[in-house]
């Protein structure tokens, strides 16, 4: 059993240390994957990867992990992890963009009149609360294409990584992410012409 699979076993039972040991060997990798996703958002975005890794660790960790359906189902392996912290970047980048989208609509403030001079920033994406409701339909009809495009589009895997954590062909990845990617669009296209 290899160093990284003890750490992590250890870690989902509850052992803290463990936790900690855990993180220090991932983290440049979680943090690389972080910067790789946050470099696709759009202007305007202020997590910083490093807020964002240390976010997906208390995500990961802090939950009880005991597969009776109560916490989080246990994490056995190398590519469990990583697909957990994909989804756990997921819904971190997801809540921000909503958090942000509320203050953009007011969030409470009083209105203050605009100052001509004073140049807008970009918005954070509309466009991925579109994503991620696309992302959750596909992944009730779908969910291996659901699981490539969390782990290519929200984890900044290449295909290869991707193929390599689900234990699948690069041929099928691909295809996978293919499919996905058609049918997210359309999806998305759907979604914004529909009447409201």
């Amino acid at each position: 059993m290899s160093q990284f699979t003890q750490l992590l076993l250890a870690a989902d039972a509850g052992n803290r240390p463990a936790a900690a040991d855990l993180f220090a060997l991932v983290y440049d990798d979680l943090k690389h994957l972080a910067a790789r996703r946050l470099a696709q958002e759009r202007p305007g975005q202020t997590l910083q990867p490093t807020a964002l890794v240390h976010e997906v660790y208390l995500r990961l960790f802090s939950a009880p992990r005991d597969g009776s359906g109560d916490g989080a189902p246990p994490l056995k392996s190398r590519c469990h992890f990583f697909a957990a912290a994909a989804e756990a970047m997921r819904r971190i980048l997801i809540e921000s963009a909503r958090r942000k989208g509320r203050e953009k609509r007011g969030g409470g403030r009083a209105r203050q009149a605009l100052d001509p001079d004073q140049i807008a920033a970009p918005e954070i994406a509309d466009d991925l609360l579109a994503l991620d409701e696309a992302l959750t339909a596909l992944a009730a009809v779908q969910p291996a294409m659901a699981e490539v495009v969390s782990l290519r589009y929200f984890a900044g895997l290449t295909a290869k990584e991707a193929a390599d954590a689900l234990g699948i062909s690069l041929r099928t990845a691909n295809a996978r992410w293919a499919y996905a990617r058609a049918w997210l669009l359309a999806e998305m296209e759907r979604a914004d012409n529909s009447p409201e």
